[in-house]
This record gives structure tokens, C-alpha cells and sequence, in this order.
């Protein structure tokens, strides 16, 4: 397992870690038995970062991570999220006072006394012109509450907001072969601020595994049969936004770029940690087989300007109308 060091925290992390939001809620039914078995593979591959969320099953996704501590011996970072527990969702909700709260819970969660890693959990996009709101966050690090801060975003604009303020350690954004704008300006700025990245969605919802057809089912508690069309949260946190029958379309024209031996989720992984600025992607895994199948993509050759070429291609002719501008 390759490792990249995560910008200012100076965590030397895995570039294929661990989603923990599978584990919590939203991507149909997990047994707590399959979970707990799913990260310990992670750990026996080598993965050392579990990115999850307070809300992530209302705990339960920091919960199973505090055991997988417990029980093992190695290393391990858990960055966690917060801020989506506010009702409503809003600016103003981002105070002091809120964050304290939303961090004291995930210490308990968590069973540890300072976090490792605290993210503000997509806010909305004013309260990155609010400097009050880092302030706080700088507050809670001094009190060693947590150890560094960082923002999970929508939006590239957001992203480079956001690492305006000093103290942002790391973003983490959407990115993958159906989202290739970070690429553009984002991961420069973030390379010369010493802001560590992390590839959330990588798999687009799993539409880059290639397992998908026309006739897939998702279960109602699943994300990807209620919020299509954002009926929930952001459309863009499903299929990275992409309409499902474009996303099959054009996963049919990368099939052909795909080497020999290699699955469509390695060669969709892999194509992401072709960018030098992006620190770890962060795929989420439901079993032990899918751990494996993604950890293998660490240590794959480097994919040729020639394929890096004509990914941008199906990118540009089918993806980018739709989903370039929005994010």
C-alpha cells in the first residue's frame, strides 16, 4: 500500500483509505457483524484512514470505527465530520457553541479525547465567507479538543474559499472521472498551500465499477433510489450528479481503455491517484471483497498519457455538459 502525506496534519496515510458512510446508513442495509469484518480487511490491506460522520448512521459509522481501534494495534486516523446534524442545515447554525457540541458527541463515539481530524460536513456555501466559523475551530484546536480541522465540500469555489483560511489542513471534494474540474485550478492552489486532499465519491455511487446495468435495483433506504434529482441533499453526492443511463453510457466507452487483468474500480481509482495533489481517495466497501479489489489499486502501474488522453475525451463529450459547471 502506497502512502502520501496528508498535507499540514503530517499524517503519512493510504492513497486508497476507507468511506465509512456505507457502514452508517443510506447504501442499503449492512449487518454490523459484515462491517466490523469489511474494516478489518481494510486494516490487513494496509489502509490507515477511515473518513465517517457523526451522522453516518447517527453515530453507528463512528461507533464501529471506535471498536475497529480497540481491537487493533496499527495506526489508525479516523477524520469525522460535522455539521449536518443541524435543523435546518444553515449558516447560522454554524457556531461555537454547535461545533462543541457536534464534537463532544463524536468524542464519545469515537472513545478518544481529542479527534483527529474534524471536517465541516458540506456547509452551506456562506459560511465560508464567515471567519467567525474558523475562528471556532481554531479555538477547539488550541483546547486540543482536535488535533486539525479541514471542510468536505460541493463545490470547487467552496474548495478554494475554504483554504483561504490558514488553518484548513484539508479538503475534501468530489472528484473522479466524471468530476474533473478540482483538477483544473483547485489542486494547484491546494499543492502550494500544503492542503492535503481527499477524493471523496471516487466510484460515483458505484456507476465507475462497471457492475451496473439499465435494470439495477436500489433499495428505498439506499441514496441512489431517493435522491437522483437531489430530493434529499445535493444531487451531486449521487452518481456524482450524472444522469444513471449517460454514467452507464459512457462507462461502456471507458471499458476499453481498461488494461488487461484490472477491474473498472482499479482503473477508476487509479486514475484518480494519478494527480499528485490528491492525498487518498476514499471509497466506501460493504464487504471484505470489495476492500480488496479496491486496495489492489494502490500499487497498479501508472496508466499513459495516451489513456489519461482519451479519459478526458469521454469526459468532455459526454460528462463535462452536464455536471462541470454546476460544481
Amino acid at each position: 500500500m502506497q502512502k502520501r502525506t496528508l498535507g499540514k496534519t503530517g499524517f503519512e496515510v493510504s492513497t486508497v483509505s476507507f468511506g465509512a458512510w456505507a457502514i452508517g446508513s443510506d447504501w442499503g442495509e449492512v449487518s454490523e457483524d459484515d462491517a466490523l469484518r469489511t474494516l478489518h480487511q481494510a486494516v490487513d490491506e494496509g489502509i490507515n484512514l477511515f473518513d465517517t460522520a457523526d451522522v453516518y448512521g447517527d453515530g453507528r459509522s463512528e461507533r464501529l470505527l471506535a471498536r475497529l481501534k480497540r481491537e487493533r494495534g496499527e495506526t489508525l486516523y479516523i477524520p469525522t465530520k460535522a455539521g449536518r446534524r443541524l435543523d435546518p442545515h444553515s449558516a447560522d447554525g454554524y457556531t461555537a457553541e454547535n461545533l462543541t457540541a457536534f464534537v463532544e458527541r463524536s468524542l464519545k463515539n469515537l472513545e478518544t479525547d481529542s479527534l483527529d481530524l474534524l471536517q465541516l460536513h458540506c456547509p452551506p456555501t456562506e459560511v465560508y465567507y464567515r471567519p467567525e466559523v474558523f475562528a471556532a475551530l481554531d479555538d477547539l484546536k488550541t483546547k486540543g479538543l482536535i488535533r486539525h480541522y479541514g471542510v468536505s465540500v460541493e463545490k470547487v469555489e467552496e474548495a478554494l474559499k475554504a483554504i483561504e483560511y490558514p488553518g484548513v489542513a484539508s479538503v475534501q471534494i468530489i472528484f473522479n472521472v466524471f468530476r474533473q474540474r478540482p483538477a483544473e485550478l483547485f489542486f494547484r492552489e491546494a499543492h502550494l498551500k500544503n492542503v492535503g486532499v481527499l477524493a471523496r465519491v471516487p466510484l460515483a455511487s458505484g456507476l465507475l465499477t462497471g457492475k451496473m446495468t439499465p435494470e439495477s435495483q436500489f433499495g428505498k433506504d439506499d441514496h441512489r433510489h431517493y435522491n437522483r434529482h437531489g430530493e434529499a441533499f445535493d444531487q451531486g453526492e449521487t452518481f456524482s450528479g450524472v444522469d444513471f443511463g449517460t454514467g452507464l453510457e459512457a462507462v461502456d466507452e471507458l471499458r476499453a481503455l481498461v488494461p488487461e487483468g484490472v477491474s473498472m474500480t482499479q482503473f477508476a481509482l487509479r486514475w484518480i491517484l494519478m494527480f499528485g495533489a490528491v492525498t487518498c481517495a476514499i471509497p466506501g466497501g460493504k464487504n471484505p471483497q470489495q476492500v480488496r479489489d479496491n486496495a489492489a489499486a494502490a500499487d497498479l502501474p501508472e496508466l499513459s498519457d495516451e489513456v489519461m488522453a482519451k479519459v478526458r475525451e469521454i469526459y468532455d463529450a459526454r460528462i463535462a455538459p452536464l455536471v462541470h459547471q454546476r460544481w
